[in-house]
């Protein structure tokens, strides 16, 4: 029988556990890019899906396999595939899954680079609608015949606006429609897609999983919920190697991270995934300052509007309650006309100015200058974004520390 652990336990044991060489605790970093067999007959074989193993590392590595497998426990998926970052993860994925003619259905609120490449993707002639997912009925008014995925988000980044998870899961699951669910924002340890009826799960490994500021890394989440033996675009030649049920997630690493490139690094995999065994600790800490700060800003009158879940004046106050263990490290801030936008961040003396989140450092960046410039000033105003917002990812420093900091900028 089986013991069913804790979520920290687990991820701490897990090298361990999988019998590394001379007793180590962690997966050791396999730096070789190819594979040698005495029996030619076994490449053969892990080529045409029939053994499991590593024929080049462009595709598969001991060191990130160790990671996948910690992302696939965290998730309670059954299978994960480890990228260069995540951005890398959700490129690659659409390039394996989706067909000149398909359509996809995507959040209005998506991050700054996600609404960018999915911009390229149209660009090159794929149907993609952007939506305001908060409503189920916005959703379900723009669904098409060739409707073939539909991506979300947790938490939308930078204005925190939270989708009809659970009725878009329904929906997803009612017209046997892709549903991809990016979980960077809440991470793992707060909220797992799979409740919702996901179908893949992203997270940006660099950010809450990592959570160093020290290895670049995405990855995507099979949740098993997803019948792939239906999905008409998956590879004829796979449907006779493999299982039906990883159908989908050979395709994505055999057409998306073999063919498109985006290799996650057995470095960063080690870095990431020593860096995940204190996932939990420091999501609580980071949580419990966001709230702090939150509170603080929200009575601060030189603060003109807060962004953050954990505060009852947030729209999807309630259903962040309901879904997530806490709230989240992310929110953003709107200063009064009447503040300097750089020289408040600048009088900023311990939070720091940068474009990262999840750190264990808190990192404030004004919006509409850096990571949304490029979509213009009317995109930014269709998502609520104005030239005054500061996105505050917060850390796990003293909140004591953290308060000062502020109420000095502020005045």
């Amino acid at each position: 029988m089986t013991t069913k652990r804790g979520f920290t336990t687990t991820l701490l044991h897990s090298d361990r556990l999988g019998k590394p060489e001379h007793g180590a605790l962690h997966q050791p970093i396999h730096t070789a890019v190819t594979w040698g067999y005495d029996d030619v007959q076994d490449l053969v074989d892990i080529f045409q899906n029939k053994k499991k193993g590593y024929a080049y590392s462009r595709q598969g590595n001991p060191t990130v396999s160790a990671l996948e497998s910690k992302v696939t426990q965290m998730e309670n998926g059954i299978s994960t595939i480890a990228f260069s970052t995540g951005m890398a993860a959700i490129s690659a994925t659409i390039l394996a899954l989706i067909k000149h003619g398909d359509h996809i259905l995507a959040s209005s609120y998506l991050f700054g680079n996600t609404r960018s490449v999915f911009q390229s993707f149209m660009d090159m002639g794929l149907d993609i609608t952007f939506v305001d997912a908060t409503s189920i009925d916005n959703v379900k008014n723009e669904i098409k015949p060739s409707t073939k995925l539909i991506f979300v988000e947790t938490i939308a980044n930078p204005a925190t606006q939270i989708v009809e998870l659970e009725k878009i899961g329904d929906l997803c699951q009612e017209k046997g429609i892709i549903y991809m669910v990016d979980n960077t924002m809440t991470s793992p340890y707060l909220f797992n897609p799979v409740n919702v009826k996901a179908t893949l799960v992203i997270n940006s490994l660099t950010k809450y999983i990592g959570g160093h500021g020290n290895a670049l890394g995405g990855s995507v989440t099979d949740t098993g919920l997803f019948n792939w033996t239906n999905f008409p675009n998956i590879f004829e030649g796979f449907k006779t190697q493999v299982k039906p049920e990883v159908l989908g997630m050979t395709q994505i690493r055999k057409k998306g991270l073999r063919d498109a490139g985006g290799t996650l690094s057995p470095e960063a995999a080690h870095s990431l995934s020593v860096g995940s065994e204190t996932l939990a600790l420091r999501m609580e800490r980071a949580c419990n300052n966001a709230f702090a700060l939150a509170t603080f800003f929200n009575s601060h009158p030189m603060i003109k509007k807060v962004y953050y879940p954990g505060l009852e004046s947030h729209p999807q106050h309630a259903m962040a309650g309901k879904l997530f263990l806490k709230y989240g490290g992310l929110m953003s801030i709107e200063l009064d006309e009447s503040i300097d936008l750089f020289a408040f961040l600048n009088k900023l003396k311990l939070v720091v100015k940068s474009s990262n989140l999840g750190d264990t450092r808190t990192l404030a960046i004004p919006v509409a200058h850096t990571i949304f410039n490029e979509l213009g000033a009317e995109k930014r105003a269709e998502m609520g974004i104005s030239d005054s917002m500061i996105r505050l990812s917060i850390g796990i420093e003293d909140i004591d520390d953290l308060l000062q900091d502020f109420k000095v900028a502020l005045g």
